[in-house]
């Protein structure tokens, strides 16, 4: 049964589509925070009435917005989702394990639908849920058939000055304006006759001025339409066998003549609150290009204006360079509010991962507690869908592979729940993710055996954290022998490597046997546009992204050893891996020894980067490179200064990755 099929893509709903799904989104986002809240009420004599409250109308208007676009599927499991929270309220039940787990399953589904929708998806069956809410829920009297409601009962009293003055304006006009209300039910269902054949109908016979979803009494749902239209009145003589009513709209009716209803008036469906405009992601992104086109020139002008000094008079030049300052500092502040309105709270994200401990400690038969902190930490939109995977699979692999059994945790001393921790917080232009556990560790040895059966290391020198993680996010590397449902595919960490780096950011990992692991996830705030370190190697410039350099530092020879085939650097006290950019790419050596390097990576897997000369510090636009005959491995992307050089950006964390291994 496709119980998600619509016609909004070809209707006439289509151009409010995008307003449709981001409706859900918001809707779907509070039912997920109401229902967490909720759940400690499981059993309990009575239940926050304020959190089913918001429950009920997060709901209901999934159920109105859906019926107004024809997407039957999130109607009907909105409406039955709806019914069970309205016995809870009217208090006839009490919240049990399994309603609960119904409303949580419900809104999973919910969630499927509307993915399914969205992507153009054959939608999953609901019917199963469907009846299990169904059976929660007490019989109720049945619904009064449309003929026995002598009037519609729209909420006048919600009418906006614009619907007032349609109303007014075809009054003078000499229309009649009527109100007619359309019942759904399934049989008028099996004939095709939904609210987008009903608003079709009304749209042919005149103005359709407005169009509502409101509760009935037994808690189905009707629509409300207010029409002007000089049609006879015979045009409406079959109507009623299509479950709609009509009268002619009567303002200020007498309190003895109102129509009564026993459900409170629910207000016209609205985009957004009045202090919000919704902005599609393109845009933003278009806006970010210009104001990327703006720094690109800034920059041209400023290695112009360098060439004027000495021409131009000092009082002349300090007023042209107080100029460019402040067109300076101006771009850079609309380089933040462009950048602000991308922002999102990662709280969204993190809200999302309680469903996931929950679901899989429950399977697990596992004690978990969710340690959350950081929620209202900003990230650019597009970080938030392109991270939500792999944070998934980082907490899934927290669960099944880090938190051992309620009674392993007592024989070792800890207690019985085992503790998740995601925190984010901000640093600069950083962002910081840390998913962290309190379980057993990563078993180094089992590690090791694993990867020298599959020829990724030979020889018994021991592993740091660093070379773990390069082990863990090799391709195709797993612990397990057989695929679960859980984890083990073998395609997971490579896969939260690959994009972690995709969007510039780092990957690092700290585990201890018997205490925990944590993995650490690093971005930047945004991808259009960072402040980078230009260098010199091999004769060839390059962009470093700032955010990844700990420090630069002046090398001398004599801080430089061998050992076989590769080089040290003596820093503060130790030593650190010495990579020389110019081979590194295949370039000649300009100079015998390195005149700076520049410190990336942290702990055991910091990498010393020796350069030639250090230019400065410049503001770059990212340009990324899609030629993948153009990609090469330690460049990330490339970027234009204003001279119209074109640069290479590095791609810092790659030249992090092949060092330190016993093989290769």
């Amino acid at each position: 049964m496709a119980t998600g099929d619509s016609d909004i893509d070809n209707g006439i709903f289509a151009e409010f589509i995008d307003d449709f799904f981001a409706e859900c989104d918001e809707h779907l986002t509070i039912v997920r925070r109401e229902l967490l809240a909720l759940e400690p009420c499981i059993d309990q004599p009575r239940v926050n009435r304020d959190l089913l409250d918001e429950l009920f109308r997060s709901y209901h208007s999934l159920k109105g917005l859906a019926g107004m676009v024809g997407v039957a599927g999130i109607e009907r499991l909105a409406h039955h989702l709806e019914s069970y929270l309205r016995v809870l309220r009217q208090e006839q039940l009490r919240l049990t394990a399994e309603g609960f787990d119904a409303l949580i399953s419900g809104t999973r589904l919910l969630e499927q639908v509307v993915i399914a929708q969205r992507t153009h998806a054959p939608p999953p069956p609901i019917e199963p849920i469907l009846a299990r809410l169904a059976a929660l829920v007490p019989p109720l009297a049945p619904t009064p058939s449309p003929a026995a409601v002598s009037r519609p009962a729209p909420n006048t009293a919600a009418f906006s000055p614009g619907e007032q003055a349609q109303i007014a304006v075809a009054r003078e006009r000499g229309d009649q304006v009527w109100l007619v209300t359309f019942t759904p039910t399934p049989e008028l269902a099996k004939r095709d006759i939904n609210v987008n054949n009903v608003r079709g109908r009304l749209q042919a016979i005149g103005e359709l001025i407005r169009a509502a979803p409101r509760v009935i009494p037994a808690g189905g749902i009707a629509f409300d339409f207010v029409v002007a239209s000089r049609t006879d009145k015979t045009t409406f003589a079959s109507w009623p066998e299509d479950g709609l009513s009509y009268a002619p709209y009567l303002p200020n009716l007498p309190a003895d003549t109102a129509p009564e209803t026993s459900a409170p008036q629910p207000p016209a469906l609205g985009i957004a609150p009045s202090n919000v405009v919704r902005v599609d992601l393109d845009r933003l992104d278009e806006l970010m290009q210009l104001v990327g086109a703006l720094v690109v020139s800034r920059g041209r002008m400023a290695d112009q204006l360098a060439q004027l000094e000495r021409l131009l008079p000092v009082a002349e030049w300090r007023a042209l360079q107080e100029t460019t300052l402040g067109l300076e500092r101006q771009l850079r502040d609309l380089r933040t509010g462009v950048l602000r309105m991308r922002m999102v709270p990662i709280g969204d994200v993190f809200a999302r991962m309680q469903f996931v401990v929950r679901d899989l400690a429950r399977e697990l038969h596992k004690q978990v507690t969710l340690d959350l902190r950081g929620q209202d930490t900003e990230i650019d939109k597009f970080f938030v869908e392109q991270m939500l995977d792999p944070l998934v699979h980082l907490v899934r692999n927290a669960v099944s592979h880090g938190l051992e059994l309620p009674d392993e945790r007592v024989a070792a001393g800890k207690p019985a729940a085992g503790t998740i921790a995601l925190h984010a917080t901000t640093t600069g232009d950083l962002v910081t993710i840390d998913i962290e556990d309190d379980g057993r560790g990563i078993d180094a040895q089992l590690i090791v055996v694993r990867a020298r059966r599959l020829g990724l290391i030979d020889g018994d020198a021991p592993l740091d954290d660093a070379q773990l993680l390069q082990i863990l996010c090799a391709p195709g590397f797993s612990t397990r022998e057989q695929a679960d449902r859980v984890s083990g595919r073998g395609v997971g960490m490579d896969v939260v490597y690959n994009t972690v780096q995709e969007l510039g950011g780092t990957l690092t990992m700290a585990t201890a046997a018997g205490s925990g692991t944590r993995f650490t996830v690093q971005l930047p705030l945004t991808l259009a546009i960072l402040e980078a370190l230009l260098v010199t190697a091999g004769g060839q410039t390059f962009a470093v992204p700032l955010p990844v350099v700990r420090e630069v530092i002046r090398v001398q020879a004599d801080q430089i050893s061998r050992v076989e085939h590769n080089e040290l650097l003596r820093y503060r006290g130790g030593t650190l891996p010495l990579v020389r950019l110019a081979r590194w790419f295949g370039l000649a050596d300009s100079a015998a020894d390195a005149g700076f390097a520049f410190i990336i990576g942290s702990g055991r897997g910091a990498v010393g980067v020796a350069i030639e000369q250090l230019i400065g510090k410049r503001e770059i636009v990212v340009r990324p490179i899609s030629d993948p005959l153009a990609q090469v491995a330690g460049i990330a992307a490339a970027t234009e200064l204003g001279d119209g050089r074109v640069v290479l950006i590095l791609d810092a964390p790659a030249l992090i990755r092949p060092i330190g291994l016993p093989k290769g």
